[in-house]
């Protein structure tokens, strides 16, 4: 545990740094649950309509720094090749 003021400063600031980057990642994992899930039931309007929020999402992530550029053009690859495959 720090005794100078500033480190402990540094302490907290880095604990809540952690649980908003925890809540975004866990925020991101649902959107992409959600648009496998659309995908998975076959219904293509609400898997195009949960593809455009979790593109959104993943930019975003992206934009934080919580993903890599090129991981995140690969999960919207990954997306794009998902909608394109439904029926």
């Amino acid at each position: 545990m720090p005794n100078i003021k500033s480190a402990k400063k540094r302490v907290k600031v880095n604990t809540v740094k952690a649980m908003n980057n925890q809540m975004a990642k866990s925020a991101l994992k649902t959107v992409l649950k959600k648009f496998d899930g659309a995908v998975a039931s076959g219904d293509k309007a609400e898997a195009t309509a949960a593809y455009t929020t979790a593109v959104k999402a993943v930019d975003q992530a992206a934009a934080k720094h919580l993903l890599h550029k090129n991981n995140a053009a690969n999960k919207k690859s990954a997306l794009t090749g998902k909608l394109n495959g439904m029926a």
